[in-house]
């Protein structure tokens, strides 16, 4: 049976296209995919419960997958220390191919049934994590090989894909499947596949850390201070929280290290 991820587009003769033609229709198709996502939230929301119950138990949460789907794991993954001042290692994606396949495509790499559990081995994976694979096909052998590696070992799994029924989703313990059918271009799933799994992780990460505590009111006040804009940042919403001049705020906040450390300190 046909992926509908490689379903053919609705479009046709794009090299015909002028540019306003070209990006009209592109957004018109990814107007679709928070609707596609909107009908997943009741499967995002169990997998969210369950990773916040295995992090406060101790656990991790991994990201699998190979190509843009890897990278997407990636990116998210490493936004989560700077963004909610957790530990590196807390959240980690992983990718097939190893760090090289971020910028350039290893061939062949995402074919590999065994080299996905490997990687998960050299983090010490432990039946406290948590493993999503993810796969806008749902048929990378690397993410089902560690998926199914992990379900023999005791660990709870997930993936988030874009077909409906396939391999990974067959072996995922918590499945999240964004069908957002033919993307513009045939088969290029970078596309709309792609959006749904960044969102969908957006989703996840943000929701995990809020209910872990990372968040107070609608503030990162847990939030490392790596450059200048994000200390001018952290000063405002000292300023908002104590009602305190900027230059004592910004004082506060450079002594103490976080927002929430620097709140926590302050004695009128």
């Amino acid at each position: 049976m046909k992926k509908t991820t490689e379903s053919d587009s609705k479009y046709n003769a794009l090299e015909k296209m002028s540019v306003r033609e070209l990006l009209t229709n592109i957004n018109k198709e990814d107007i679709t995919v928070p609707l596609s996502i909107e009908k997943e939230i009741p499967k995002i929301e169990k997998l969210v419960n369950v990773i916040v119950k295995q992090m406060q138990m101790g656990g991790r949460l991994f990201y699998m997958g190979a190509g843009t789907s890897g990278r997407l794991g990636i990116v998210d993954a490493s936004e989560c220390p700077p963004t909610y001042g957790v530990p590196q290692g807390l959240v980690i994606g992983l990718i097939a191919g190893g760090d090289k396949a971020i910028r350039k495509a290893v061939e062949f790499a995402e074919d590999d049934t065994q080299q996905g559990w490997k990687d998960l081995l050299k983090h010490k994976i432990t039946n406290k994590d948590v493993v999503i694979g993810i796969a806008a096909s749902g048929s990378t052998p690397y993410v089902i090989g560690a998926l199914d590696a992990c379900n023999k070992n005791g660990i709870t799994t997930a993936c988030i894909v874009c077909n409906k029924g396939s391999n990974v989703a067959k072996v995922a313990q918590y499945k999240i499947e964004v069908v957002v059918g033919a993307e513009f271009v045939t088969g290029s799933t970078r596309m709309k596949s792609g959006t749904a799994q960044k969102l969908t992780l957006n989703m996840i990460s943000t929701s995990v850390m809020i209910r872990l505590g990372k968040v107070k009111g609608n503030k990162m006040v847990d939030m490392k201070l790596s450059n200048n804009k994000l200390v001018d940042r952290g000063t405002n919403m000292v300023v908002a929280e104590l009602k305190i001049p900027y230059k004592k705020a910004n004082e506060l906040l450079l002594k103490y290290g976080s927002v929430r450390k620097a709140i926590k300190s302050y004695k009128v």
